[in-house]
């Protein structure tokens, strides 16, 4: 346990003193960087991704993955949307439709991969997100729809002394989740079920019911996405289904610490992935650089994690084996 903990604080570290030279180099190469305005900028869209990556993390944890989380945030927006233009004027109501929908859209997820028995999570959430970016398409008409509530835009566009709102929403439940995590048991048997789902079911642990449960919270942490993406811009688009929205996502965990397969990854970890990503995409945008270089950039970011993750694993095992052998 004490080599596991020293080990996610070490890598934390190394992403936090990523974030560090990264904002170090974009202050030399633009002067707009380092602005007040530019920076709130970053915390905004830090706050959209990193609420991605929170429910992306519990399914990474257990060696799982919800490719449907970008298309969920954006068709819960596009359900406020519709009914914002069919007259209905109450943030309330749209706001908890909202959490509903998101919410029933990762039980949905859970229930394919554990009670269907589709053979990898991949699968169901690949069809998922196509299934809901025509679905949003749909609802919205293929057009963008603006006009919302004030009550719905507060919590994206909101600021207390400046600050966004919505980034403060971000650290309590991020803070939540890391109790959850570390101090429960049932975070316990999220990183177990991660770890080695036979010895999960061995140990009485109903591994349907947590792997269903990190579903339907990642699909809760879509909408409220969604909803934070309508007080950002004042507007939903059905054709942002397709955004590589979950790709920042999942960069944010994996750069965060967390492994493809399963059972590591922490909250602090994630939220400095989420940093890094969202002062990426802000440097790209300040240099005038193409979207297209963007994903390119972003892609290798990824490749280059994993390939860091595999070779620790590798090393980490290595070790392992040597130390059962001078035991023996």
């Amino acid at each position: 346990m004490n080599k596991k903990k020293k080990s996610n604080g070490n890598s934390i570290l190394g992403t936090l003193l990523a974030l560090i030279i990264l904002c170090v180099v974009l202050t030399i190469a633009s002067d707009k960087f380092l602005t007040y305005s530019n920076l709130m900028s970053v915390l905004k869209q830090t706050t959209f991704t990193a609420l991605l990556a929170g429910g992306m993390l519990l399914c990474l944890i257990t060696a799982g993955i919800d490719l449907s989380v970008g298309a969920n945030a954006t068709f819960c927006a596009c359900v406020c949307g519709m009914l914002v233009k069919r007259g209905m004027t109450s943030s309330v109501v749209l706001i908890i439709v909202a959490l509903i929908i998101g919410g029933l859209i990762g039980l949905i997820n859970g229930t394919l991969l554990t009670r269907l028995h589709l053979p990898h999570p991949f699968v169901s959430t690949l069809g998922m997100k196509n299934f809901l970016w025509g679905a949003a398409l749909l609802v919205t008409g293929s057009q963008m729809i603006s006009g919302f509530p004030d009550g719905v835009m507060w919590l994206g566009a909101a600021t207390i002394g400046g600050f966004p709102v919505s980034f403060i929403v971000l650290i309590v439940i991020y803070i939540i989740m890391h109790i959850m995590l570390t101090r429960t048991a049932l975070g316990r048997s999220i990183y177990c079920a991660g770890g080695n789902m036979e010895a999960t079911r061995l140990s009485g642990i109903n591994s349907a019911n947590v792997l269903t449960f990190c579903y339907t919270l990642s699909g809760f942490l879509a909408a409220l996405a969604g909803i934070v993406s309508i007080g950002r811009g004042g507007i939903c688009n059905g054709a942002n289904a397709i955004q590589p929205y979950d790709t920042d996502a999942i960069a944010s965990c994996v750069i965060g610490g967390a492994s493809f397969m399963g059972g590591k990854g922490t909250m602090a970890g994630t939220l400095v992935g989420a940093l890094v990503i969202a002062t990426l995409r802000n440097g790209f945008t300040l240099l005038s650089i193409s979207s297209a270089v963007q994903n390119m950039v972003l892609g290798l970011v990824i490749i280059a994690a994993v390939l860091l993750d595999v070779t620790r694993e590798s090393m980490a095992a290595k070790a392992r084996r040597k130390e059962a052998g001078a035991k023996a």
